[in-house]
């Protein structure tokens, strides 16, 4: 869990902030990027390659094999693999132009039938009488721009016509050659420098660190060697994935008689790179196909079957068993991603969109430089759990607070989620108010917000209390039985001085209710003394004073001397609620977004409510279980000092003066 406890300083604060020079500095980078495209994609295709290969060089090096040659190995395999990928998909590209034509027939069949089988007025008709109007402008007689027309009378035979344009040997080898230069010194410039990635990749690394965290080498070189780890294993486990998707697609669509299935299927392993939209795409074509090349309907059904089939075991079994079906990006940044890298390098930046997104999410998620990334489009929550709660508390939303408790409570007893969430949140609110920035009207809708949240999570109590009860049932019947620890004790919760004590005492009264003991629920304006009665204090055996000041006043302290006045058979405790142990422990505060400091309960601060007469002072909700829960007679009430210092003079004689 995110620590909240340690004060950002400015440099944190100035780190998180999204400043106009930072906006600057990223619009000018983008539009570098855009322009020198031609630079940058080779380099972005390098760095994404050297990272998937890099455990495989690494695997190699502790094989016994050198340096040099693993690498040369490794690069050479990966890129064979790829030229003949290349090649099968540019050979099955020409088979796929030349047959074609020859699915034109099923086409305007199917075309058609459907009109027929509509009405007139239909979509399918009017969808076909557009095609074809369409097809008659574009098959018209059209003169080229600039050419002369010339009137053909219906006994002359047109005369074929050939523009010959004279070229210089040079142009037509530039045209030539040219087109052909490109893409191959690309791929060429992208393996030299793979090749020099890998050979260099501690030089570089060690540049890195200088650059970013040289202060603290030992923990930048584990953050780097982490997020190097993460980014090569999600491409390799992604490629896995795409390989174990292809292959019963290429095989499924072979059997269904779909033309150049070898095409479809290694088109689906690059197209499902793209998040989303990757496995329609790649479904799309084969689908076409499927309705050119079948006289029915059989050949479609089956694909759309086959592609349904296959995404729901990929999505469902494999890739949660692979990697839990996490990329580390949030679905929102994969749309945006896609749309921004396409925007900027084409349909290959549609490709490596998810990749180099999840780069920029790993460097943000470990080195404070780029944390701008891993903000804006990591798939963690920015805020921690309690602060997240505050801040729904704070509008009055208690319908989404019980939703995002009832969530937790998946996975946690209700006492944790009080205990790690529930008080925190009122922590936070208890130091706002001191601060000033919490208003009264704020105050009392946040506590407006608690208690509905808590009457909502009531049946949780009946269901932790049945689960308690199922579990003793399924011991040992030779055992003795388990029983709640609370059950047989009887407890009243009051707020101690505000209605934020109040929320805090409700949060109590039900995690010692989960427990099974009988509670009842009062507030601070309960502990008047015209009103004190009213909480039938003669019918419980332990109350229980909460508050969120980590230093109450003693005006309020003074609430226990009394209670015990009153009510001398009652125990009364003191819960003076503080940040948990685990946040208290935690190194780093920064990367929490509400991190403030909450001052824990000083020891001063307990010496007083015992000297004052409390049965016991707790600074946690498991403190108040094992105190509250205890057969104890109450203590006696101290004397006050005022009595305790007081001298009353001697009696004086009565006998009369002289």
């Amino acid at each position: 869990m995110d620590m909240p406890l340690a004060p950002l300083n400015g440099d944190q604060v100035q780190t998180n902030r999204i400043t106009l020079p930072k906006l600057a500095t990223i619009a000018g980078v983008v539009v570098v990027v855009y322009f020198a495209k031609d630079i940058f994609l080779p380099l972005a295709i390098a760095m994404l390659v050297t990272f998937a290969l890099s455990p495989l060089a690494t695997r190699l090096r502790k094989l016994g094999l050198p340096h040099l040659p693993s690498v040369l190995l490794v690069v050479a395999t990966a890129f064979v693999a790829i030229g003949l990928f290349i090649l099968v998909v540019a050979s099955q590209l020409g088979v796929l132009a030349q047959n074609l034509p020859t699915f034109q027939a099923n086409i305007i069949t199917k075309v058609e039938n459907l009109r027929e089988a509509g009405s007139e007025n239909g979509i399918i008709a009017r969808l076909s009488t557009m095609i074809t109007a369409i097809n008659n402008e574009i098959g018209a007689a059209v003169p080229a721009q600039g050419a002369s027309t010339t009137t053909v009378t219906a006994d002359q035979t047109p005369m074929p016509v050939e523009v010959i344009e004279n070229q210089s040997p040079f142009t037509m080898l530039q045209n030539l050659v040219l087109p052909l230069i490109s893409p191959i010194a690309t791929v060429g410039l992208v393996i030299v420098v793979v090749i020099f990635m890998l050979l260099e990749r501690e030089d570089l690394r060690d540049r890195f660190i200088k650059l970013v965290g040289s202060n603290d080498l030992h923990r930048t070189t584990q953050v780097l060697q982490d997020a190097g780890q993460r980014v090569a294993q999600y491409l390799l486990v992604q490629l896995l994935v795409n390989v174990i998707y292809a292959i019963p697609i290429g095989v499924g669509l072979w059997l269904i008689g779909v033309p150049n299935a070898t095409l479809w299927g290694l088109l689906t392993l690059v197209l499902r790179f793209v998040p989303y939209i990757g496995s329609l795409l790649a479904a799309a074509f084969p689908l076409f196909l499927a309705f050119a090349v079948s006289p029915d309907w059989s050949a479609v059904i089956w694909t759309i079957v086959l592609f349904a089939t296959v995404e729901g075991i990929t999505s469902n079994v494999i890739e949660p068993h692979l990697y839990g079906s996490r990329t580390g990006v949030s679905p929102l940044a994969i749309i945006v991603s896609a749309i921004f890298w396409t925007w900027l390098w084409g349909p290959l930046g549609l490709v490596m969109s998810t990749p180099l997104t999840v780069c920029l999410v790993v460097l943000g998620r470990h080195i404070p430089q780029f944390e701008l990334f891993d903000i804006l489009f990591g798939d963690d929550p920015i805020l921690a759990p309690h602060a997240r709660l505050y801040q729904r508390l704070l509008v009055g939303d208690g319908l989404e607070a019980t939703f995002r408790a009832e969530e937790s409570l998946e996975t946690q007893y209700l006492s944790e989620y009080y205990r790690d969430v529930g008080i925190p949140a009122l922590l936070i609110a208890q130091n706002d108010y001191a601060r000033g920035v919490l208003t009264s009207e704020q105050q009392r809708q946040l506590a407006g917000a608690v208690h509905t949240m808590v009457a909502d999570l009531a049946e949780v109590v009946t269901s932790e209390l049945e689960e308690m009860t199922a579990d003793a049932d399924r011991t040992d019947p030779t055992l003795p039985a388990v029983t709640p620890a609370g059950q047989g004790f009887r407890v009243i919760c009051v707020g101690g001085r505000s209605t934020l004590d109040d929320a805090a005492a409700a949060m109590l009264a039900q995690t010692l209710a989960a427990e099974g003991a009988g509670v009842a629920l009062g507030t601070h304006t309960d502990l008047a003394p015209s009103r004190f009665r009213s909480l039938a204090t003669s019918e419980h055996d332990c109350l229980v004073l909460a508050y969120l000041d980590a230093a109450p006043s003693r005006a309020s302290l003074l609430h226990i001397r009394r209670i015990k006045r009153a009510a001398p058979h009652l125990r009364v405790g003191v819960l003076i609620c503080q940040m948990p142990q685990a946040m208290l422990d935690q190194e780093d505060a920064s990367h929490d977004m509400m991190a403030i400091y909450v001052a824990p309960v000083s020891q001063t601060t307990i010496d007083d409510a015992r000297v004052i007469g409390a049965d016991f002072v707790a600074t946690s909700l498991a403190e108040v279980i094992t105190a509250a829960f205890v057969k104890d007679a109450p203590l006696p009430v101290a004397p006050t000092k005022r009595r305790a210092q007081r001298s009353y003079p001697p009696a004086r004689s009565l006998q009369p003066a002289a």
